[in-house]
């Protein structure tokens, strides 16, 4: 008896994807059934290329074609992923950009930017297309995270109004007043002056077709988190803190920040910075400097996922120090860790614009 594609959808209809608890084929992830004879091949088109379930629905799909179709198939997977996200508004202030991911803190000095950097550049190594603003207009450092201090940004002539021309690196366009400044020179600015320095960094550069927009925002809750959050559609917040009370009380306040009334942006999760540290002579051993465990209770309490703990590491110092993240290096094992960070971050940013489009449509049909 041949194959047919009808049974091959059918039993992918059978494979549940763990996020979204729904199968396959309802969410319209199964594409280009081919079968010729007993070879069978389609493609699975996730909602992220940093999927962290890839391998797991890769396995669902062939155990379902052998329990229901046929235990001889030779059967061909292709994974690819499209963004989820805002489709593509050539009207819009930022065109063609899907998703903005606000990286914040409650406080200064939890290691901010050096998450927001790796987590962009730990993105950009699955092939997705990210870009980085550096918003944090008053002490920006991403140029000294990328190894880019000297450079100075192009600029382009279009319809008779001037953009800038990101520059890429490690696979991420960034952006950043740092571009603009000497970098010893201090920024004095009252806050409409930086609210119109953001606008004018996100809306006057010429970002192109962008996956993930990350932007990297200054400590605390100020005029320059206001103006994102009024002006722009930011799909979701990360919060960076470390496990010491200060830092988790003000780490409280910035969580708070995006779920007040007129702002309400989700939060994709809590990131825990400094958690732990482990001298390289001694591997295994973990010493709790900043305290234990607060990561995890701060994100109980607020009802947000604890998306990773980053230890206190020389090396992660050392690599922003010289320009060259630790997410760039597949073989560090602190790289590995922002790895994994990113890919839940983005697990939980395609949960989330699913969840919102649900409830546009449930709201539609009322």
């Amino acid at each position: 008896m041949s194959i047919t594609k009808e049974q091959i959808i059918d039993a992918l209809s059978h494979v549940e994807d763990p996020d979204f608890k729904k199968d396959l084929v309802a969410l319209n992830m199964v594409k280009d059934v081919e079968v010729n004879g007993n070879k069978i091949s389609f493609t699975v088109v996730l909602t992220t290329p940093a999927c962290p379930l890839k391998e797991k629905i890769q396995n669902d799909c062939e155990q379902a074609i052998r329990d229901y179709v046929s235990k001889d198939a030779v059967i061909k997977i292709n994974m690819t992923a499209q963004v989820t996200g805002r489709p593509a508004d050539k009207s819009s202030m930022l065109p063609g950009i899907k998703n903005i991911i606000a990286v914040a803190s409650g406080k200064g000095g939890v290691g901010k930017s050096t998450v927001a950097s790796n987590l962009a550049v730990a993105l950009a190594s699955t092939g997705a297309k990210v870009g980085l603003a550096d918003a944090d207009i008053f002490g920006p450092s991403q140029t000294l995270m990328f190894g880019v201090v000297k450079e100075r940004l192009f600029a382009e002539e279009r319809n008779g109004k001037t953009y800038m021309i990101p520059l890429e690196k490690f696979g991420v366009k960034l952006v950043s007043i740092g571009f603009l400044v000497e970098k010893t020179q201090a920024i004095v600015w009252r806050g409409p002056m930086a609210s119109k320095a953001l606008t004018q960094l996100l809306c006057d550069t010429l970002w192109g077709e962008v996956d993930y927009l990350l932007v990297d925002l200054p400590p605390g809750t100020s005029d320059i988190h206001l103006t994102l959050a009024s002006s722009f559609p930011v799909n979701g917040a990360v919060v960076v803190t470390t496990p010491q009370e200060v830092a988790m009380a003000d780490a409280r306040k910035g969580i708070d920040m995006f779920r007040k009334q007129g702002i309400t942006i989700p939060v994709l999760g809590l990131i825990e910075n400094m958690a732990y540290f482990t001298p390289a002579e001694l591997p295994e051993n973990k010493y709790y400097i900043f305290g234990k465990g607060g990561g995890v209770k701060l994100a109980a309490e607020m009802n947000v996922p604890l998306l990773g703990s980053v230890p206190l590491i020389q090396s992660v110092c050392e690599a922003g120090d010289n320009g060259i993240p630790v997410a760039y290096d597949p073989d560090i094992v602190e790289g590995k860790i922002f790895r994994e960070i990113a890919y839940a971050m983005a697990q939980q940013l395609a949960i989330s614009n699913a969840k919102i489009e649900d409830e546009k449509l449930a709201h539609a049909n009322k």
